[in-house]
């Protein structure tokens, strides 16, 4: 498990946004892109802005090249959400990118981790999270098959960052299905969790407001839910709805398809108030 606390941030009330992107196999325009969304999350007063998975590298294909450059100091991803996060003044979570490396610098040889970065708002790193549950799984869509094993490595840490927001849980995309892991988010003191994610229009049609719903429920936490969005390819259409859930599972904000940006407010007494009328933390069993 990982847990950064050295340098602690005030929790301040805080303006979040999820971004929503239509990502293609283009990482130039999905970039330039992200870079407008984000100063559109800048200009609507949000002090953490949420990118979804795959913002910059979409394509199967490109995963493995993209995460060995990733690797290398001249990287390209990034070296642009550093920048975008000084620039702007804001902290950037960084939706999910491949790279070729584990959290210790070793060498990731055949396959790279689907890595979720997080930016404070001079552009430091302060917090890297490594997707650890993979969709490997049979979906009635055009696409059919989905391996996300084949590409990827796991990840193994369970991360927690202080931020200006609060306490931030980090999880990526299918991790959502495994409440056991946001359990572990909320032992480490999570106050908020973001979720990148991609969902296809299928599993998303059927589960996916059931699910970011339930996981905020049920850990008294906010759920931050920045997604892809679209037909992102000739075969691959994403579900998007990326919203803004609170602790009582309330959707404060919601897109449905295309880009956009959502944005919701984030405070320490209501998740005071939430926990302390039904305090479901100190009424466990097993």
């Amino acid at each position: 498990m990982s847990t950064q606390r050295d340098n602690p941030v005030k929790w301040q009330a805080s303006r979040v946004a999820a971004i929503q992107m239509v990502s293609t196999h283009d990482i130039a325009a999905n970039l330039n892109e992200a870079a407008r969304l984000l100063k559109e999350a800048a200009d609507a007063g949000a002090s953490i802005a949420v990118l979804p998975e795959n913002f910059a590298v979409l394509a199967t294909k490109q995963m493995i090249g993209c995460g060995r450059r990733e690797a290398e100091p001249d990287n390209v991803i990034r070296q642009f959400l550093a920048q975008q996060a000084t620039e702007l003044g804001i902290w950037v979570v960084g939706g999910s990118l491949p790279i070729a490396a584990r959290p210790d610098w070793s060498t990731v040889t055949d396959r790279v981790r689907a890595c979720c970065y997080v930016y404070d708002d001079r552009g430091r790193e302060v917090a890297r999270y490594d997707k650890i549950h993979l969709f490997d799984a049979t979906v009635e869509d055009a696409q059919g098959q989905y391996r996300e094993s084949d590409s990827f490595e796991p990840g193994e840490d369970v991360v927690v960052v202080d931020t200006p927001a609060g306490r931030l849980g980090m999880a990526i995309c299918y991790d959502l299905r495994f409440p056991e892991l946001f359990r572990q988010l909320r032992e480490q003191d999570a106050e908020w969790v973001s979720l990148p994610s991609a969902f296809t229009w299928h599993t998303g049609d059927a589960h996916w407001r059931a699910l970011i719903r339930a996981r905020a429920i049920e850990n008294q936490v906010w759920l931050v839910a920045a997604a892809q969005g679209g037909q992102n390819s000739e075969r691959r259409r994403t579900y998007g709805h990326s919203a803004i859930v609170d602790p009582w599972g309330r959707i404060l904000s919601e897109i449905d398809e295309g880009p956009g940006v959502v944005v919701g407010e984030l405070d320490r007494e209501t998740l005071k108030d939430i926990r302390t009328r039904m305090p479901v933390w100190e009424h466990r069993r097993l």
